[in-house]
């Protein structure tokens, strides 16, 4: 069995059990943490930093966690919305003047939240999504696909541009620079949106999922066939993301708020647990609990025009019955149970298929192992 490192109450035995199968599957390394009222039961972490299997995955080990950083991003707008700072059904004009051309003068701030602002696709070169300025004004200037708030397609990369560029035009700062101040910082969480060179050798870089190679591409089933005339006719064709722009060095530098979040197991764990308190943890409140339940509040409901499933969207998170959370390309996932105080997180630099990837649902149902047996001890 694959050696796991770190620490985990003996009820949730399984969930280091069920890393050690992953890593004995063949995947490369990964780390996993379970906390319960914003302490950890499970921090653990097995494996290797790099593909050639030399590099042990150490404990402040990070790694790219992709579209799971679209969980930070949200709690960034949560905060500033529970400030009183921030109103979701504002239109995001009002924030971001720019923003009202090509139609978009009725978009709402928490339609980018929701997916359903109609802006699903980066048309651009991918060299421009290192740019903040230009990334969010090829956006400002681009025509919705759909009627704002009439469907839902998922907004894999522009969603973050698009929220944090209304958290920069409130605070004066970039989405990195307040996740830092406002959040992590105050957390002590290691987690960030832009990463200085300094932790660079602390960085496990993406492996391709077996039988490919860096040119591996994120992409998702799409709709053949926009339903009216006007969808056709806005649509565009988007930009391919390959894992080797994803392992770069300017993609670790730029802040791109719907994927380039680096951090571990532990970190996603602790800051997302602010989400599972009702706002506070280990001291520090970051929202009022009225400020976590707006974020569960469903926006929409039924198929995913992009990701061609059903699917129930918050403000910022996917809706799966009780729980909220979400996945990144690749497999790493973090999953909030409000009612048992609880956060699952699983980060790995080993890529599957998407359709074969089950491993953060793996892990997740390991951890409510422990939780019933955790319940029943209380």
């Amino acid at each position: 069995m694959a050696d796991i490192q770190g620490s985990y109450d003996d009820l949730f035995t399984a969930v280091p059990t069920a890393l050690a199968a992953l890593l004995d599957g063949g995947d490369v390394g990964g780390s996993v943490a379970v906390f319960v009222d914003g302490e950890p039961v499970v921090d653990v972490w097995g494996g290797f930093a790099d593909a050639a299997r030399g590099v042990p995955w150490q404990r402040d080990t990070i790694v790219n966690v992709w579209s799971v950083t679209k969980t930070m991003t949200a709690l960034c707008a949560l905060v500033l919305a529970d400030r009183g700072e921030l109103d979701p059904d504002a239109p995001v004009a009002r924030y971001w003047p720019e923003f009202a051309a090509a139609g978009k003068e009725a978009v709402l701030v928490r339609h980018l939240l929701s997916h359903t602002a109609g802006l699903p696709d980066w048309d651009g070169p991918v060299a421009e999504i290192y740019d903040w300025s230009a990334a969010t004004a090829r956006l400002a200037a681009q025509a919705p696909q759909w009627e704002p708030g009439s469907a839902a397609g998922y907004h894999s990369l522009t969603q973050g541009f698009l929220v944090g560029e209304v958290v920069r035009r409130i605070t004066g700062r970039s989405p990195g620079e307040f996740f830092a101040d406002e959040i992590a910082g105050p957390l002590g969480a290691d987690f960030r949106m832009g990463l200085p060179a300094e932790h660079d050798h602390r960085v496990a870089p993406t492996v391709p999922p077996p039988g490919r190679d860096e040119d591996y591409t994120a992409g998702a089933a799409r709709t053949v066939t926009p339903p009216t005339a006007a969808d056709r006719a806005s649509s565009t064709t988007p930009t391919a993301i390959r894992l080797r722009d994803g392992n770069s060095v300017a993609w670790r530098r730029a802040q791109i708020p719907a994927a380039s979040g680096f951090g571990n197991a532990r970190s996603v764990a602790l800051v997302q647990s602010a989400m599972a308190c009702g706002g506070s943890v280990r001291g520090v409140r970051l929202l009022s609990r009225a400020g976590c339940d707006r974020a569960w509040e469903e926006q929409f409901s039924g198929e995913d025009r992009v990701l061609g499933m059903p699917i129930s969207w918050g403000l910022g998170y996917g809706r799966f019955g009780g729980t909220y959370g979400w996945g990144g390309w690749g497999g790493s996932t973090v999953m909030i149970e409000p009612e048992a105080r609880m956060v699952v997180a699983y980060v790995t630099n080993q890529m599957r298929e998407p359709a074969e990837d089950t491993r953060g649902l793996d892990i997740v149902m390991a951890a409510y192992d422990g939780l019933k047996g955790l319940q029943a001890d209380g």
